[in-house]
Order: C-alpha cells, then structure tokens, then sequence
C-alpha cells in the first residue's frame, strides 16, 4: 500500500491510498475533490473506497465529486455520524474492520473532536514495518483537536486508545499545525530536550516548506503534552494530578495560545 499526501485548503492534507497490483486507489477524508483526482489520474487508478473521520466540510467536501466520477466507490464513515457524510454507505463503529487491498483495518471510535469522529489503524505487515493511523483531527502532530462536540474526558479516552498503539506507528494527520503546536507545547514542557530538538527540527523544515505529517508515534509520546498528561512536569505546568482535570487545563491553555 503506498499512500501519496496531497495538500488541501491552507493547511488540510488528504491521503491516497494505493494499490498498484490492483490499479485501485482509496482516499482519506477527501475535503477538495479536485487534487484527488488529479491523483488518480497520475496513478492510473479507481478510486475504490472513500475513508472519512468525521463530517467536517474540510474532510468531506470531495465526496459527491469523486462519487460523480466513480459511482461504485463505498463511502465509510462512524455509524454516529448517519447522515452528515455525503454518500455514506457504511456506518463503522468501534472495533469494526475494514480493508483496503490486501490491508485489513481496525476502525478506533474516537470522539472528542466531534462525537461521532473514527481513526482507521492499519497493523504492519511485518514484525519490524510500520503501522499506518489516520486520525483526522483527533490526534495532531505535537498537539490534538479542538473539542467541538465532546468533552475533555472523551478526548482523553480517544488518545489513552491512540497512545497504546506501538511507537512504530505513523501518524498521518489532516492538518499541518506542527509547528504551532510545539511552539505551544514548549511553554508547558520546556525541560523536556527531546521536545526542544524536535522543535528545532521543525522550525527547520517549515522554513524551507518540508511536511512534518506522518509523524512517528514513538515521538508523540516523548513530545505531545496531549500524550503526556500524566506526566508530573505536565501536571505541574496547569496545577493538577487528576488526569482530565490536566488534560482539560492544557487544552484550555492551546485554545488561548
């Protein structure tokens, strides 16, 4: 499975799945048809599958567009969000499976973002390869979404469920708020060196216009204060031990930042 990041919007990314043996594609919360298709035209590929998250325009505004050119393609989304994703077929919920090719994919009900919001997990295909997480806007690199529909205690259960995958994970997320959200994550964690590096890095590769999605997992847990809510600097930064009250206190304080 090879998986092309097509940029989107200002800052949206959308992800195309590719199965070159079948000459088949699958895309990843499709918000602008356009580039897609574009996509697809260059692979030589039938969009088969349409994986959306949640229902938020910027992730599902190019589905009626991509089902005009390719009317056979199902449309998967979470059973909660029945009726808000244009052309749904197929209402997923927790713990569900689905495939794309020969890759099976464990569906990871995570709401918070919205209510209804799903994350699509992808296991490697050998003891030592990478697993693929497409999260939406739950989870972000260095940071994770804005609470819309949920509360912070959904939120943190979301992540508790993203933060047990194995470090050798990517994290391929919708949105190109890395840099923001280390500069963030900075002020509540400044002893931390390996955050301090990765900003450093980051600093670097925005300058020059270098993508920072997928992120690696591994390094989400040593540098996401989202991740690290039980962590006694964390604690600290917002004057807590119980965990959403910190977790709660930290996204207060991103939301002002």
């Amino acid at each position: 499975m090879e998986i092309y990041r097509i940029e989107a919007f200002q800052d949206n990314y959308i992800f195309v799945l590719h199965d070159a043996d079948r000459h088949e594609a699958a895309v990843v919360d499709p918000g602008d048809a356009g580039p897609v298709l574009r996509q697809l035209e260059h692979l030589g590929a039938t969009l088969t599958a349409i994986f959306n998250t949640h229902h938020h325009s910027d992730h599902v505004g190019g589905n009626r567009q991509l089902l005009d050119q390719f009317p056979a393609a199902q449309v998967y989304g979470g059973v909660e969000d029945r009726g808000r994703i244009p052309g749904q077929t197929h209402w997923l919920e927790d713990g569900d499976r689905v495939s794309f090719g020969d890759r099976p994919a464990l569906v990871i009900f995570v709401p918070g973002h919205t209510r209804a919001h799903i994350a699509y997990y992808f296991a490697p295909v050998s003891s030592d390869g990478w697993g693929e997480l497409f999260c939406g806007d739950t989870l972000f690199a260095g940071g994770c979404g804005r609470l819309f529909e949920g509360t912070p205690q959904q939120m943190l259960t979301s992540l508790t469920k993203l933060r047990q995958l194995p470090d050798t994970t990517r994290v391929w997320c919708a949105h190109e708020y890395t840099l923001n959200n280390l500069r963030f994550a900075i002020t509540v964690d400044s002893g931390n060196p390996t955050l301090r590096a990765r900003l450093e890095q980051v600093q670097a590769d925005r300058a020059h216009h270098r993508p920072t999605v997928p992120a690696d997992l591994g390094l989400e847990k040593q540098t996401n204060p989202f991740l690290r809510w039980d962590v006694a600097a964390l604690q600290q930064a917002v004057d807590s031990t119980a965990a959403v009250q910190t977790f709660a206190r930290l996204r207060g304080k991103k939301d002002l930042f």
